[in-house]
């Protein structure tokens, strides 16, 4: 098998990305056809998307922390949450 330059690989590889755009497209044709309503509700939701104003968040930002619990809402928690799980044991032994 003889072997493929890089401008060779490179033009079948856009011919296939070609084909496949091609064939993605008729698809989208097709289930546009069976469901007309979808591209009339897509098209309001890209609009209403692109007046919405994006939010920038920084990469360095610090993030958001919980305050810390003092140690009686620990406890409190603590004693909720095996309350909680003794009543589900329960009531899984008696099924």
């Amino acid at each position: 098998m003889a072997e493929l330059s890089r401008e060779q690989m490179d033009r079948l590889t856009r011919r296939g990305a070609l084909a496949v755009l091609e064939e993605l497209e008729q698809e989208a044709a097709a289930i546009r056809r069976a469901f007309p309503g979808l591209s009339a509700t897509r098209a309001r939701r890209s609009r209403k998307a692109a007046s919405a104003p994006a939010e920038v968040v920084s990469v360095d930002a610090p993030r958001r922390r919980r305050p810390a619990m003092s140690a009686a809402a620990r406890k409190a928690v603590s004693e909720r949450m095996k309350k909680y799980w003794a009543e589900r044991r329960k009531a899984k032994a008696k099924k």
